[in-house]
Order: C-alpha cells, then structure tokens, then sequence
C-alpha cells in the first residue's frame, strides 16, 4: 500500500470499535506512541515500494515490556503540550526521529496495558531516507516490517486470556524471528481494520 492510497483510506473512514479489550483496573497514567510508517519513495530488491511500519526492540533490562517489540513512545511528561508532543518527543528521544520530518495523520483509541498506562498512538508518515540513532539505554534494535504484511489475514494470530476476572483478546504478528503481540499487535490490527 502506497503513501496516497494510506492516505485515502485512513481520512475517509470513521474509526470502528477496537480489538483491545483489556481493561485496568487502577488509575492509569497517560503515554503515547508514534506509529510511523516510512514512505519508501526508492524501491529495490530488498525494500519494495510502499509503507513500512516503524518498530523497536525494547531494551532487555527495562522495567515494563523489556525485550518487547514496540513503537517509540512514552509517558506524558509536564513539559509536553499534547500527546504528539510526547509521542513525537519520545521518538526523537529514542530513535532520533526528527519531528520536523514527521507527518502527523491522525490517532487510534486509546489502550489501556498491564503496566497501568493509556496509551495514545499517534499515527503519522515519515519520508526516506532517515538517519536514526537509538538510545541503547532503551532501544535495542530499530526495523521496519512492510504495511502489507499487516494486511495479510494468515499473519494475524489470536488467543484468549482471562486476568482480573475478564477475558480479553492478546494479539500477535509473527514477522521473521520477531514476535509482534500485545498492545502493538492489537494498535497494527486496529489499524489494519481501520483502513481495509
């Protein structure tokens, strides 16, 4: 899926209900995180033309998710303005991600995770080439994974779990030797559902 086409099908349709239903039960702090799909303008053997998700590798010794495929973001901080602000700041923050080469599109719902967050994802579009730089203090990997293997039904897994007396559904992408799940999962599904 090409930069134009994302376009058309994200601003045209109205966001359904989510797939993320995971509720907390204690009072949550605010984050955010930056779904940025990188517009491939120079195709070639190994990048094909189209949109490419934008993930990390979360450092192994972090407090909440270490080792967990992710998007660059974090919590509100008081400084910041809005939510893109913080999610634009941490991805600056943690990929050196400019914010000035980032085309804010839009936002999912809001998810609520184990760690006692709601997260906001800002969803926005980033032209190549990039030069980034992780903080090895919280990123250990940066990559990209095409839009279109999103959008392939065969690469969605699901299973039901039950925590604090409710069932809720936990996702997960397989992509290569990285296991996509959770919020992430359940963000990209959201996403995917959004602009079929």
């Amino acid at each position: 899926m090409n930069k134009a086409e994302f376009l058309y099908r994200f601003n045209l349709l109205q966001h359904g209900d989510s797939c993320h239903n995971y509720q907390h039960n204690l009072p949550l702090k605010s984050a955010a995180v930056l779904i940025a799909l990188v517009n491939n303008n120079e195709p070639n053997d190994f990048t094909p033309d189209g949109l490419e998700v934008l993930l990390t590798k979360r450092a192994s010794h972090l407090k909440h998710h270490p080792s967990q495929i992710s998007f660059p973001g974090g919590k509100v901080e008081p400084t910041d303005t809005n939510l893109i602000h913080t999610a634009l700041r941490e991805a600056h923050e943690e990929i050196g991600l400019s914010p000035n080469e980032v085309s804010v599109v839009g936002q999912l719902p809001n998810y609520e995770v184990i760690s006692g967050y709601q997260v906001t994802p800002i969803v926005a579009l980033v032209d190549l080439p990039q030069y980034l730089q992780k903080d090895t203090n919280e990123v250990a990997e940066i990559f990209q994974v095409p839009l279109q293997h999103f959008l392939q039904p065969n690469n969605h897994r699901s299973i039901q779990s039950y925590r604090n007396g409710h069932h809720h559904d936990v996702h997960f992408f397989p992509y290569k030797h990285y296991n996509i799940w959770g919020a992430t999962a359940a963000m990209l599904k959201d996403l995917i559902e959004h602009i079929k």
